[in-house]
């Protein structure tokens, strides 16, 4: 995959004068499929929306995928990250400013300045409460709205949600893929099943297996990496490979989420679920995937598609310490060194890498 490092400047023009490089702030963005570091304009705040200043942002196998096509998306990447209010558009918000926060990576109605009633009303998906399909969305980092990987970012402040004092910045910035793996206990009964499946041992179904963990199941992780099923292991979750005998074994499991991120985990999450059992679907990738129907037919299987979730159960799970993301780490990079640590978030067994914005400090 190409990646370029220029380095480009940007001003904007405002009322005939170009703003002076001072107001710049540093960013990672994404032009034609290529990294490049830039320095641009902060974000202007629109009404009821804040000025975050970010601490420490996760790169995500979505940032990858975005810089192999996926979405065609062009700007400022990251949607995980914890920071700092720095400033707010209205006076009603200005007690966020100091707060540290992280952030739902939706846009929806609420946030972009429509209203139940009035002449600029909601869509129908945000009028029936499902905000993260909001028929106006944008996506922080990924579809119309620049993301985290920036010393600056902007959101609305209903996006916002506090850090309690007692998770630190490299726990906090886990909130959102956390807050993905809790939406499988939103949609699934997950007392129906004694036991759980996670295709994959990435970063994601990693999370996914801690949390399906904290809900009482046996979990069962199928992975390729050694090193990344020792991680799981420490946590209390069985493994095994895929080419082993549970691997094998047909109609295993009443409950698999697939979370490979490979478009050959739904052949295998198809044969290992059982009949009339739940799989839940997590990957995100570019391209197609080659999928047969007849097991889902045949089998009468319940097939789940899972994305964002909520960020109060993840949050109340990183202040418990009931699931700690930290062994997850790999490294941390300087937002400075954005190129080198996609790059390196792409070796064979490295899992969470992190970038730190500059001139901030970790709040431990």
């Amino acid at each position: 995959m190409p990646f370029g490092c220029g380095l480009y400047f940007y001003a904007e023009r405002l009322k005939g004068i170009v703003e002076p490089a001072k107001i710049g702030m540093l960013a990672a963005v994404t032009r034609r499929n290529h990294l490049a570091l830039v320095q641009k304009p902060q974000p202007r705040l629109r009404p009821g929306w804040a000025l975050v200043r970010v601490r420490l942002a996760g790169i995500c196998n979505t940032d990858i995928e975005i810089l192999r096509g996926y979405h065609s998306f062009e700007g400022t990447l990251g949607h995980e990250f914890v920071g700092d209010v720095v400033d707010v558009a209205g006076a009603k918000d200005k007690d966020w400013i100091g707060r540290r926060v992280v952030g739902e990576i939706n846009l929806a109605c609420a946030g972009l300045g429509f209203r139940p009633l009035g002449q600029q009303k909601m869509c129908s998906y945000c009028r029936r409460g499902i905000q993260t399909h909001c028929a106006r969305r944008r996506v922080l980092g990924i579809l119309g709205h620049d993301g985290a990987f920036a010393e600056f970012l902007a959101l609305p402040v209903v996006n916002l949600h506090r850090v309690p004092g007692g998770i630190p910045d490299d726990v906090a910035v886990f909130t959102e893929p956390l807050a993905a793996a809790c939406e499988i206990l939103e949609q699934v009964n997950v007392r129906a099943h004694r036991e759980a499946c996670v295709l994959g041992d990435g970063k994601l179904a990693q999370l996914i297996a801690r949390v399906l963990r904290t809900s009482g199941l046996r979990v069962v992780m199928i992975g390729k990496h050694a090193s990344k099923l020792r991680l799981a292991r420490l946590a209390g979750i069985e493994t095994a490979q895929p080419e082993g005998r549970v691997s094998r074994q047909a109609n295993s499991f009443t409950l698999v989420v697939e979370a490979t991120g490979s478009p050959s985990g739904l052949a295998m999450a198809q044969q290992i679920t059982a009949p009339r059992g739940t799989l839940v679907l997590k990957s995100t990738f570019h391209g197609a995937a080659p999928v047969e129907t007849w097991p889902i037919v045949v089998k009468e299987l319940t097939v789940v598609g899972s994305r964002c979730g909520p960020f109060p159960p993840a949050l109340a799970l990183l202040r418990s310490g009931r699931v700690d993301p930290r062994p997850l780490i790999s490294r941390v990079f300087s937002l400075k060194d954005a190129a080198e640590a996609i790059r390196y978030a792409q070796r064979p067994g490295v899992m969470k890498v992190l970038l730190r914005s500059q001139n901030t400090e970790s709040n431990q």
